[in-house]
């Protein structure tokens, strides 16, 4: 089971963190906080004015006398109303901004963390933290955050005017604050964990669930159907059980609140019938009185039922704020680099911490020179490309450009595209934006013409507007290499690392793909992980790993003529491309086995992303 690791925040941050919030909308804190005390002044006007209603019976006063407190009573109503209504307004407004802030920063930490996080913390738990959280605090703004700020509020301007009555009937009144404080004193220890390990084991569930889903051939391909059904039956019946705990914990809480009233009203009413006695407040002053009180009991409850829910939101936001604990270091401007020269200098990297990945591995890629990174699966290619990208940080050892660490770089320095592309959902020329979002559109033209790929998009049914992606017109996985090619020469980086995709390798389009790829490498520091050898004749320099060191390096009519490990390497290669063309990953060096998937090292990792990311850290 993979343990969450990314950091959950504790109260003071998350409280720190909301008040800075509302502090940057300080102006429309204030307008919130000025309607939501309007709309609790006139919230009480009826029960006050009742008591004088009373009084003024008792005194024997005609209709003349009672026309104007129905008139006050009517016009506060109305009043109120509004107020009530505006306020509510305004709460979910200003919640639903800080809301969106919230969620954007997070997703925005969340596509920048370091692939190692991601996979020792599981993705599930991630998930679950755009996903759940967000919906949790999304919920509680619109439904109990107007009801927590009104319940307040009234609270505190009901116990203020009972207390202008008579001081004793303030403090009669005030016997429930304490025992309502006692019953949240006895639930808030108690559900704050409660809630906590409902969220953990939403988010073990979801991570079931995504491995589940993402490894899904694997899972048939072994037979592991029943086995993952199990485990997640077993995570699903741990939250439903949590929850239920949770639920049965909450409706205690809910008749200790009960007792506070029934003591609360019960206080007011003998009080004042002994101040009465004593001639020291009138009936009309303690009915106001007891009808305060009485009136707090609706919101109160209210407060108190969607208690779980602000609960719940609580413990969201302390994971969401904990995401944005973890922001990697992100530098407005960065070091220039002098060249553009990458070096690799004694790179050694581990995903567990304890097996070695990479060893002591040095490299250098000249500018505007090509290297190629060949050698069989588990070799450590895709980490040693995921460190020069920027994507992971060596355990020891530097990678730079121009002296420069990579993680000091300036944005959009170092680009890389990946073994996986994906094509976004939306019009195509949309997509190829994402590289560079001013470009005009023939600069979008000349970006898909130099990949070769004008003539194909030009033949889509609304050329560059035409929907792709999930929903869309379907593209082939070449047809998706080549707008990630695409995206390159948009954003025009000085480094570009290449993972290429092996779905297209020993097919009709692969020798296309690896003129597409020259095109876009053109006059650039290029670091291509090497699937295919015919990538790798024409590099600069060829660099051969195996079990994450580098055995061999020299061009290919230098290493093909020492007869060594990239030797035998071509030699089969060639052999396989003159027997039966096959998947290109068939052949050996391209990490497939038997034709299927590509079968990663274990504890290796391959970058899943999309087909372009630019890398900062």
């Amino acid at each position: 089971m993979t343990s969450p690791i990314l950091p959950v925040a504790g109260p003071r941050e998350s409280r720190a963190w909301l008040g800075a919030q509302l502090r940057a909308r300080r102006g429309a804190a204030v307008g919130t906080l000025v309607v939501g005390l309007l709309a609790a002044a006139t919230a009480i006007v009826p029960a006050y004015a009742f008591g004088l209603l009373v009084d003024r019976v008792r005194a024997g006063g005609g209709t003349g006398a009672l026309v104007p407190v129905a008139v006050l009573i009517v016009t506060a109503a109305v009043v109120g109303g509004a107020a009530t209504g505006v306020s509510a307004h305004l709460i979910r407004r200003l919640g639903a901004h800080i809301l969106a802030d919230l969620r954007e920063r997070t997703l925005d930490v969340a596509l920048r963390l370091p692939v190692t996080v991601l996979d020792r913390a599981g993705r599930g738990d991630l998930v679950s933290r755009v996903g759940a959280d967000v919906g949790a605090i999304d919920r509680a703004v619109t439904e109990v955050l107007p009801t927590l700020v009104s319940a307040l509020l009234l609270a505190a301007i009901s116990l203020a005017t009972m207390i202008g009555i008579d001081w004793r009937l303030g403090l009669a009144g005030a016997v429930a604050v304490p025992l309502y404080v006692l019953g949240a004193r006895w639930y808030l220890p108690r559900a704050a964990p409660a809630y906590a390990a409902e969220r953990v084991a939403i988010a073990q569930r979801s991570q079931r669930f995504v491995e589940s889903v993402q490894g899904i051939r694997t899972v048939h391909a072994y037979r592991l159907e029943d086995r993952h059904l199990a485990d997640i039956t077993e995570v699903s019946a741990r939250a439903r059980d949590i929850s239920t705990s949770v639920f049965a914990l909450y409706t205690r809480f809910v008749g200790r609140i009960h007792g506070a009233e029934l003591a609360g009203l019960g206080a007011v009413l003998v009080v004042g019938f002994l101040l009465i006695r004593r001639e020291a407040v009138t009936l009309g002053e303690v009915s106001a009185a007891a009808l305060l009180l009485h009136r707090l009991f609706g919101p109160v409850l209210q407060l108190m039922v969607t208690f779980d829910k602000a609960q719940d939101a609580g413990a969201s936001l302390a994971r969401l704020v904990g995401v944005l604990g973890t922001d990697p270091d992100r530098r407005a401007g960065g070091t220039a680099p002098s060249t553009h020269d990458l070096v690799l200098t004694d790179v050694g990297f581990s995903y567990d911490g304890a097996t070695p990945v990479l060893r002591d591995v040095s490299l250098r890629v000249g500018a505007g020179r090509v290297v190629a990174l060949v050698g069989s699966t588990g070799a450590g290619k895709t980490t040693v490309a995921s460190i020069a990208a920027g994507v992971l940080r060596p355990g020891h050892g530097v990678a730079g450009l121009g002296g420069v660490p990579v993680a000091e770089l300036p944005a959009r320095t170092i680009a890389l595209v990946s073994q996986e592309t994906h094509v976004f959902a939306g019009p195509l020329g949309a997509d190829l934006l994402l590289a560079r979002p001013q470009a005009s559109p023939d600069e979008l033209t000349a970006a898909l013409a130099r990949v070769d790929a004008l003539s194909w998009v030009l033949a889509l049914p609304d050329r560059l507007d035409t929907v792709v992606g999930e929903g869309g017109h379907p593209l082939t996985p070449a047809q998706a290499q080549q707008l990630a090619l695409a995206r390159v020469v948009l954003l025009d980086p000085a480094v570009v690392v290449l993972d290429e995709a092996t779905a297209e390798a020993g097919s009709a389009g692969a020798r296309d793909l690896e003129q597409a790829a020259a095109a876009a490498l053109a006059g650039r520091t290029a670091l291509v992980v090497a699937h295919r050898l015919t990538q790798a004749v024409t590099a600069d320099q060829i660099v051969v790993m195996d079990q994450g060191e580098i055995v061999e390096r020299g061009p290919h009519a230098e290493l093909v003529g020492a007869g060594g490990s990239y030797a035998r390497l071509w030699a089969a290669w060639t052999a396989r491309a003159d027997d039966t063309p096959a998947r290109g990953g068939d052949a050996p060096g391209s990490g497939v086995v038997g034709g299927g998937p590509p079968v990663p090292h274990q504890g290796q990792a391959r970058w899943t992303g999309p087909p372009l990311t630019v890398q900062r850290e």
